[in-house]
Protein backbone atom coordinates (compact mmCIF):
# COMPACT_ATOMS: atom_id res chain seq x y z
CA UNK A 1 0.00 0.00 0.00
CA UNK A 2 0.94 3.27 -0.46
CA UNK A 3 0.18 6.37 2.04
CA UNK A 4 0.50 10.46 1.49
CA UNK A 5 0.60 11.98 4.98
CA UNK A 6 0.63 15.57 5.04
CA UNK A 7 1.28 17.83 7.71
CA UNK A 8 1.44 21.70 8.21
CA UNK A 9 -1.96 23.27 8.00
CA UNK A 10 -3.83 25.59 10.53
CA UNK A 11 -4.76 29.29 10.50
CA UNK A 12 -2.67 32.06 9.70
CA UNK A 13 -3.42 35.55 9.58
CA UNK A 14 -3.32 37.47 5.55
CA UNK A 15 0.80 38.29 4.62
CA UNK A 16 1.87 35.52 7.01
CA UNK A 17 3.47 31.98 5.96
CA UNK A 18 3.04 28.57 6.15
CA UNK A 19 4.35 25.37 4.97
CA UNK A 20 3.20 22.38 4.12
CA UNK A 21 4.65 18.74 4.07
CA UNK A 22 3.66 15.42 2.58
CA UNK A 23 5.43 12.35 3.16
CA UNK A 24 5.22 8.88 0.44
CA UNK A 25 5.47 5.43 2.00
CA UNK A 26 4.51 1.83 1.21
CA UNK A 27 5.69 0.48 -1.34
CA UNK A 28 7.41 2.69 -3.92
CA UNK A 29 9.61 2.11 -7.11
CA UNK A 30 10.19 5.64 -7.94
CA UNK A 31 8.16 8.50 -7.62
CA UNK A 32 7.89 10.86 -10.78
CA UNK A 33 5.32 13.87 -10.42
CA UNK A 34 4.89 15.56 -7.04
CA UNK A 35 1.88 18.83 -6.61
CA UNK A 36 -0.43 20.07 -4.26
CA UNK A 37 -4.10 21.05 -5.36
CA UNK A 38 -6.47 22.75 -3.24
CA UNK A 39 -10.31 22.82 -3.10
CA UNK A 40 -12.25 26.02 -1.57
CA UNK A 41 -16.11 25.32 -0.20
CA UNK A 42 -17.94 25.56 -3.64
CA UNK A 43 -15.13 25.25 -6.17
CA UNK A 44 -13.20 22.59 -8.15
CA UNK A 45 -10.38 21.33 -7.15
CA UNK A 46 -7.65 23.20 -8.55
CA UNK A 47 -3.51 22.56 -9.21
CA UNK A 48 -1.39 24.72 -6.91
CA UNK A 49 1.94 23.38 -7.81
CA UNK A 50 3.57 20.79 -8.87
CA UNK A 51 7.08 19.23 -9.50
CA UNK A 52 8.87 16.70 -11.18
CA UNK A 53 11.40 14.36 -10.20
CA UNK A 54 14.42 16.10 -12.02
CA UNK A 55 13.26 19.64 -9.75
CA UNK A 56 11.22 21.13 -12.88
CA UNK A 57 8.11 23.06 -11.44
CA UNK A 58 4.86 24.30 -12.28
CA UNK A 59 2.54 27.12 -10.67
CA UNK A 60 -0.48 28.39 -10.97
CA UNK A 61 -1.05 31.88 -11.76
CA UNK A 62 -2.58 32.37 -8.65
CA UNK A 63 0.44 31.52 -6.62
CA UNK A 64 3.39 32.69 -8.89
CA UNK A 65 5.78 34.86 -6.90
CA UNK A 66 4.14 33.44 -3.30
CA UNK A 67 4.66 29.73 -3.07
CA UNK A 68 7.29 27.33 -3.79
CA UNK A 69 7.51 23.91 -3.79
CA UNK A 70 10.47 21.77 -3.40
CA UNK A 71 10.68 17.65 -3.10
CA UNK A 72 13.44 15.78 -1.22
CA UNK A 73 13.75 12.82 -3.33
CA UNK A 74 15.70 10.49 -0.39
CA UNK A 75 12.46 11.04 2.06
CA UNK A 76 10.26 11.04 -0.54
CA UNK A 77 8.48 14.04 0.55
CA UNK A 78 7.12 17.37 -1.24
CA UNK A 79 6.86 20.53 0.70
CA UNK A 80 4.96 23.43 -0.38
CA UNK A 81 6.14 27.13 1.13
CA UNK A 82 3.70 29.66 1.20
CA UNK A 83 4.24 33.18 2.03
CA UNK A 84 1.60 36.29 1.56
CA UNK A 85 -1.15 34.04 2.05
CA UNK A 86 -4.38 35.84 1.24
CA UNK A 87 -7.95 34.98 2.33
CA UNK A 88 -8.73 33.85 -1.25
CA UNK A 89 -5.88 30.80 -0.35
CA UNK A 90 -8.52 29.62 1.84
CA UNK A 91 -8.78 25.05 1.25
CA UNK A 92 -8.16 22.19 1.67
CA UNK A 93 -4.73 21.28 0.66
CA UNK A 94 -3.64 18.21 -0.96
CA UNK A 95 -1.00 16.13 -1.77
CA UNK A 96 -0.76 14.07 -4.96
CA UNK A 97 1.60 11.81 -6.12
CA UNK A 98 2.02 9.86 -9.58
CA UNK A 99 4.54 6.51 -9.12
CA UNK A 100 5.32 3.18 -10.00
CA UNK A 101 4.95 0.79 -7.19
CA UNK A 102 6.91 -1.98 -8.70
CA UNK A 103 9.66 -1.92 -11.69
CA UNK A 104 6.39 -3.88 -13.88
CA UNK A 105 4.03 -1.76 -12.07
CA UNK A 106 1.77 1.22 -14.33
CA UNK A 107 2.03 4.49 -13.24
CA UNK A 108 -0.55 5.06 -10.73
CA UNK A 109 -1.87 8.29 -9.12
CA UNK A 110 -2.15 8.73 -4.91
CA UNK A 111 -3.70 11.60 -3.44
CA UNK A 112 -3.12 12.54 0.37
CA UNK A 113 -6.22 13.06 2.83
CA UNK A 114 -5.70 16.54 2.76
CA UNK A 115 -4.99 19.79 5.50
CA UNK A 116 -7.03 22.54 6.11
CA UNK A 117 -5.37 26.14 5.63
CA UNK A 118 -7.45 29.23 6.09
CA UNK A 119 -6.50 32.61 5.84
CA UNK A 120 -8.25 35.02 8.00
CA UNK A 121 -7.90 37.89 10.60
Amino acid sequence: QVQLVESGGGLVQPGGSLRLSCAASGTIFRINTMGWYRQAPGKQRELVARISSGGTTNYSDSVKGRFTISRDNAKKTVYLQMSSLKPEDTAVYSCNANLYRTTYDALRSFWGQGTQVTVSS
